[in-house]
């Protein structure tokens, strides 16, 4: 019998055995009805299911009712049986929800044994979920506990807290059972914090555990529990304001910035010690993390108390802690959440220095997630400030220390040593010696005299690569924003910028003068000073310009063999063409292209793309490049997919590409707009990128293809290796003709439609200007050539970087001089059709 078993399973030899048995012996008629609606849910397995179901419901309806008509102490018992027979038999608390939850909030009169056997019972039930959900009803029946009733049961309490602590639980509902158990215990005991509150093995929270331990006070305890009450990304107000309060008055300033300092500096916890800092991760697997993942809520509320009460002193330790947990390479597991406290902290810091922290962690930081986080701290940042978001990063970007000229020189022991941007691309660390001399190497007596000066100059050489890389990038970006400035604001935050300043005197600016009677704006040569006073700035872009004077531009950068950061006077323009007229919402334009996949997805990240991931798994059929131009108001939508019948492992080897779309944001959201109405910046620039996606990855730049054999998409390689030039590949035969005739092979090469004839001694070549494959006359037979991994020499000066006109002019220089060829997989392919 069911009242016998549970007697049985009842029986601790505890104190509260009685208060289990009277209990069950209270309600014996609740016993034998849930014995009867067991034996009749088993039978209604059987074939005469229907007739046992509508006794199970009217047995259930009887179970109803008897239970509302229940005085508060039979409705107490019965609380206590269903809660006993609930986890009896395997069976989950989850049976009797429906019960116990209406017969707790009704009854009254609660005793702290009978909270003790609820708390008790519970705790015993560590199903994740439903461990979570019995938990939060008993702690009703706790709430109406008085003071001496809570008192009583206070180790119950900390039990319960422990196990919470202890067991798989979803973040939001382990928070919230939390904090209701540390009020709970904070009512009896204001000095109270529970041990497993503050975790004893991290070294993170030495500092803050040995003050609980050795003052203890009521103060200290309720800003301890204040701070593992934050389990969002942002604190709301009150709790800011209730955070202050309380750091003042336990007098615990100083502890959380210690807290925060060894959050960002300490060693980490290893997994085969510490175990894993999660429920999901196995023990074999093992990493070092900073916090555990139930200790998150403390970490990230100590984080927010260090960035209030700190001030500029908590900056640098802010920016140190989100680049260890939210970046790549740092030697510990990522924590999204803490990583995302600490940025989202820095920019509420009001400290100018949290903006070149922000500014250096959106350049390290690759996580889509956090650099979401980024841009929103950056947007509150400014509006903290009264600026735009835009403003606010030109006028974030660190200068590092380094003079006008993008430069710091220091003198080491007679040497001196310098750290410099040269030709806006590159940053280098020379050395001097006393005699003249200078060498790229560090000397012996720097090396082994000033150690720690060198490593210091070496980190900001790193630095500063990092700030150059995303500056160029940065300001590439613009390209398709339209974006004016006041002459005398961009000369601060651009032109006069050791950083920004080496890129931006390469670049062609259009200055206007508002006072001018046509206000015309007129273009200005890199590093050119503006006539007159000008009023207000823009960045010149093809598109905007006459045939005629982009013309002029390319052929001057030529002639003075100035050299631009990236390319501007050479940019390709893309107009809306009757195709896209006709199809309205999306272009074909690149469509139907087979590329290497993985090269492909690789350059969406290099170029700022954001993708979803193909492969066999749900989503991964349908793929989806999106970016934003025109400062964030305008998105551009590459669709792609999986090759057909391309069977490779968990990516696919090739994709077929597919539309070209364009949205427009709409406050939070995204409206998908007509081609037309989307701003020739905007499609150009977008444009510009998916050719460059397609160019680059294309099978038909692969000059290795024929090797393959019979190939389902060699008609595709044969079609797209030699056929018209996209607009890229134009301005190639545009750069070529301009520098050709200054080469010492120009007498043997000559432009022709799509190809740049070379005449060797052996053959004739045709090297086409969009692949860079190769035809050779006059049977057009294929020659493969392979170029090395390596870059060029660079002794062609080319006015912006592309690898492709590289690799044409490499090849061409090459086969000019075909005799001197000892490569005899070239030479065997040459001199079997010679004549």
């Amino acid at each position: 019998m069911l009242y016998d078993a549970l007697v049985a399973e009842s029986r601790r030899n505890d104190s509260l055995d009685d208060v289990r048995l009277a209990a069950l012996d209270r309600v014996r008629w609740l016993v034998d009805l849930l014995e009867r609606q067991r034996t009749e849910f088993r039978q209604s397995m059987g074939p005469e299911h229907r007739r046992f179901e509508a006794a199970g419901a009217a047995t259930q309806a009887e179970i109803d009712g008897r239970l509302a008509s229940c005085a508060d102490e039979e409705g107490r018992a019965a609380v206590l049986c269903l809660v006993l027979a609930a986890c009896f038999d395997d069976t989950s608390l989850w049976q009797y929800e429906a019960e116990i939850g209406p017969l707790i909030s009704r009854v009254r009169g609660w005793t702290p044994d009978e909270a003790a056997v609820l708390l008790l019972r519970t705790t015993e039930y560590d199903m994740g979920f439903w461990f979570a959900d019995s938990l939060g009803l008993v702690l009703n029946v706790a709430d109406q506990l008085d003071a001496d009733g809570r008192r009583a049961v206070v180790p119950w309490l900390r039990h319960a807290h422990t196990e919470l602590m202890d067991t798989t639980v979803e973040a939001r509902l382990r928070a919230s059972l939390a904090q209701r158990l540390r009020t709970l215990l904070a009512s009896v005991d204001e000095a109270h914090i529970p041990e497993d509150l503050i975790p004893a093995d991290a070294p993170w929270a030495s500092s803050l555990s040995d003050r609980a331990k050795t003052s203890p006070t009521p103060e200290l305890a309720g800003f301890v529990r204040h701070l593992a009450s934050l389990s969002g990304p942002r604190p709301a107000q009150r709790w800011r304001r209730t955070c202050l309060e309380l750091a003042d008055a336990a007098a615990a300033r100083d502890l959380v910035a210690d807290v925060l300092r060894a959050l960002a500096e300490d060693d980490p916890l290893c997994s085969r010690r510490s175990g894993a800092h999660t429920g999901w991760i196995g023990d074999s697997f093992h990493y070092h993390y900073v916090v555990h993942q139930n200790d998150g809520d403390l970490a990230r509320g100590v984080v927010w108390a260090a960035a209030l009460t700190g001030g500029p002193a908590a900056v640098p330790h802010l920016g140190a802690l989100a680049l260890r947990t939210g970046g790549r390479g740092t030697g510990v597991s990522q924590d999204l959440k803490l990583a995302g406290a600490a940025i989202n902290a820095l920019a509420e810091t009001g400290d100018p220095a949290s903006l070149e922290a922000l500014w250096r962690l959106r350049s390290r930081i690759k996580h889509r997630a956090l650099r979401k986080q980024l841009d929103t701290a950056l947007v509150t940042a400014a509006g903290r400030q009264g600026i735009t978001a835009g403003q606010l990063i030109e006028r974030s970007v660190p200068d590092h220390g380094l003079a006008p000229d993008g430069s710091l020189e220091r003198e080491l022991g007679g040497h001196r040593v310098r750290v410099a941007i040269e030709e806006a691309a590159t940053v280098r660390l020379t050395f001097t010696r006393p005699d003249g001399g200078m060498s790229r190497t560090a000397p012996a007596a720097v090396k082994d005299g000033f150690p720690d000066e060198l490593q210091e100059l070496k980190a900001l050489a790193k630095e500063v690569r990092g700030t150059l890389s995303g500056e160029r990038a940065r300001v590439e970006a613009l390209m398709s924003a339209g974006r004016e400035w006041p002459y005398d604001e961009w000369c601060r935050y651009y032109r006069d910028h050791p950083v920004t300043g080496v890129l931006v005197r390469g670049l062609i600016w259009e200055l206007q003068n508002t006072e001018d009677a046509d206000a015309e704006w007129r273009a200005v040569a890199p590093m050119a000073e503006p006539p007159g006073r000008p009023d207000r700035v823009r960045l010149w872009h093809p598109i905007r310009a006459s045939t005629d004077d982009v013309r002029a531009w390319r052929e001057r950068l030529v002639v003075e063999r100035l050299r631009q950061p990236f390319k501007q006077a050479f940019r390709e323009i893309y107009l809306l063409t009757p195709a896209e007229e006709e199809t309205g919402v999306y272009s074909n334009r690149f469509a139907a292209h087979i590329v290497h996949y993985l090269q492909l997805y690789a350059l969406f990240k290099e170029r700022g793309w954001q993708a979803n991931f193909l492969g066999r798994h749900d989503g991964g059929y349908d793929g989806e490049a999106r970016a934003e131009f025109g400062e964030g108001e305008w998105r551009a939508c590459f669709h792609h997919e999986p090759a057909t019948d391309d069977d490779g492992g968990y990516a696919p080897e090739h994709a077929a590409t597919d539309q070209v779309r364009f949205e427009r944001r709409d406050g939070r959201r995204w409206r998908e707009v007509p081609l037309a109405q989307v701003p020739p910046l905007v499609f150009s620039e977008a444009m510009r990128d998916v050719d460059l996606f397609v160019g680059v990855t294309s099978i038909a730049a692969d000059p290795d293809w024929t090797d393959r054999g019979e190939d389902r998409y060699a008609a595709y390689w044969r079609t797209a290796t030699f056929g018209a030039l996209t607009a890229s590949a134009g301005v190639r035969r545009e750069v070529l003709e301009r520098i050709l005739p200054r080469l010492k092979i120009a007498g043997r090469c000559s432009l022709d439609g799509r190809f740049l004839i070379v005449r060797g001694d052996l053959r004739t070549y045709k090297i086409h200007l969009g692949s860079a494959n190769i035809l050779m006359e006059p049977d057009d037979a294929y020659l493969c050539i392979v170029p090395s991994r390596g870059k060029g020499d660079g002794k062609v000066f080319l006015p912006f970087e592309d690898e492709r006109l590289s690799l044409i002019l490499s090849k061409a220089f090459l086969l000019a001089a075909d005799t001197k060829i000892t490569d005899e997989t070239i030479l065997r392919q040459i001199k079997r059709g010679a004549r």
